[in-house]
């Protein structure tokens, strides 16, 4: 029997890697024989620079940089040299995992370490960079990194250089030399919001960063502000794409002032680590993340591989921290089986759902 196991990092406890040994150790146990492949996933979220970097045998490259908080902060991202693509992810400079709670304030935060890295990796000869979007502490539209990147930005002659309310003032935006030599730039995103609205980057997401009503109100006027500058003065106009949204609006940012092209990280991801060709020539396929439920099903790497599953036609399982009762999520696979217990107990109850599952097949 040849099994593929295929999930994305339990957030907070297990790596892909490690959930996909763990499931692997635990499918040994009672099928001695089979023959397994392991591929980490991820989707566009934390965990996706390092899963494409273990599958492309890259190195991982250190810079000086600057946090959300403008703090100067050690930042890593990994280089592909045979290919000249550098992977990275936005909150490795400018995620909530860089700050303590008494640091959260979204009216400050900024992308300003994203352009860092961004510039770090032209510099290196990058000929194409992927930027994972997940897991953000800012809501400044690319503010930050545009100005990284040498963007101008006035309210008439006076340069706006800190907090995304600034941009209420905003009057113009002057063009970059620097950016017009960036590489191709493709941007991951686990989520589809556009830049403003109900749905968009700062109703959506700003609660979750710490905004308070009054600063939501703020913050969508303020994103609203350079969205119409943008459009005016550079002649582009992204607020409503799919992604545009995502990390904080970075991905209106990338599109807007780098060219970039935003996707959905599963496909950026499976792409890079070749899963639909590992997957023609197995029986059965195992993925799993922490949480299993309706938001799976917008985009998350369970849902991606197991449409890819369905695809080509082989049956796909889910070993899930949690899930929920949601019916059109559960229908995706062939069965669910749940962690229960607690985040230390996570390696070794995955290995006895998988003995669970390997005594059923």
């Amino acid at each position: 029997m040849k099994i593929l196991i295929a999930p994305d990092k339990f957030k907070g406890s297990l790596t892909a890697r490690e959930v996909a040994d763990n499931i692997a150790a635990g499918l040994r146990d009672v099928l001695p024989d089979a023959k397994i492949d392991i591929v980490p996933m991820a989707d566009g979220g934390e965990g996706t620079a390092e899963v494409i970097s273990d599958a492309l045998d890259g190195k991982w490259l250190t810079m000086s940089a600057h946090d959300a908080r403008s703090r100067e902060i050690e930042a890593r991202y990994a280089y592909i040299d045979n290919r000249k693509l550098a992977v990275m992810e936005m909150s490795e400079a400018a995620g909530m995992r860089r700050l303590q709670p008494s640091d959260y304030d979204v009216d400050l935060a900024n992308t300003f370490g994203v352009g860092e890295m961004i510039l770090d990796a032209t510099r290196q000869g990058a000929r194409e960079i992927i930027i994972g979007l997940g897991g953000s502490a800012t809501n400044d539209g690319g503010f930050g990194m545009a100005r990284a990147l040498g963007f101008g930005f006035y309210e008439q002659e006076k340069e706006l250089r800190d907090g995304v309310i600034e941009l209420l003032r905003l009057t113009r935006i002057e063009r970059s030399n620097v950016a017009e030599h960036l590489p191709k730039i493709v941007a991951a995103a686990d989520v589809r919001n556009p830049l403003l609205g109900e749905n968009g980057a700062t109703r959506m997401f700003g609660p979750q960063k710490g905004a308070t009503p009054d600063q939501i109100e703020m913050l969508e006027h303020a994103l609203t502000r350079l969205a119409e500058v943008v459009a005016r003065d550079l002649q582009v106009d992204f607020r409503n794409e799919p992604g545009a949204g995502a990390a904080g609006g970075l991905g209106f940012g990338l599109m807007s002032f780098c060219g970039a092209m935003v996707r959905p990280g599963f496909d950026i991801v499976a792409e890079a680590v070749g899963l639909e060709r590992k997957m023609k020539d197995v029986d059965l396929v195992i993925t799993g993340e922490g949480s299993l439920d309706r938001q799976t099903l917008e985009g998350k790497t369970p849902a991606g591989v197991a449409r890819l599953a369905r695809k080509l036609g082989k049956r796909v399982y889910a070993i899930v921290g949690r899930a929920s009762e949601d019916r059109p999520t559960r229908e995706l696979f062939d069965g669910v089986y749940e962690l229960g217990g607690s985040i230390p107990q996570a390696r070794e109850l995955l290995r006895e759902r998988a003995r669970e599952l390997a005594k059923k097949l």
